[in-house]
């Protein structure tokens, strides 16, 4: 069995419900899948885990409270993750120009710092084409988990 952590960042729900629905579909398929709503940088340094970060972006570009303390430990201490798989999720509003999805594209840049290496593309779901961000999440992981694990 492979293990794979989600961390969440989430305002209003929506990441964390696609967070949710990743899970139920990956451990259907015989993963075990954890996802940390409230992520600690202790999360990310006892192991290799392959990393799914689920977020939403709030205000201007900006990581959503519940994930910004792990963010901000992950830029101060860069601790090093050299070879982890990670990939994103990253929920917005295209309306919002130049900072739509900008907390992917953050949490992206810190954890290249830390020499983890990202499989696949970002998937930014925009709110106002897709009502149901699990729609488009759920092919996505699929194929993410099939590179994270090559």
């Amino acid at each position: 069995m492979t293990d794979i952590r989600i961390l969440v960042g989430s305002v209003y729900g929506g990441a964390l419900m696609t967070a949710i629905a990743i899970k139920q579909a990956l451990d259907a398929d015989g993963y075990s899948v954890s996802v940390l709503e409230n992520p600690v940088l202790d999360d990310i340094t006892s192991d290799a885990v392959p990393l799914l970060v689920c977020t939403s972006t709030t205000g201007q570009g900006e990581i959503p409270g519940n994930l910004l303390p792990f963010y901000v430990a992950l830029r101060e201490q860069l601790p090093q993750q050299p070879g982890r798989p990670f990939g994103v999720i990253v929920l917005g509003d295209s309306s919002y120009g130049d900072t739509f999805c900008g907390a992917g594209e953050l949490i992206e840049e810190a954890l290249y710092e830390t020499a983890a290496r990202k499989v696949g593309e970002t998937l930014c779901i925009d709110a106002l084409e897709t009502q149901e961000p699990e729609s488009e999440a759920l092919p996505w992981v699929r194929e993410w988990v099939s590179a994270a694990l090559a």
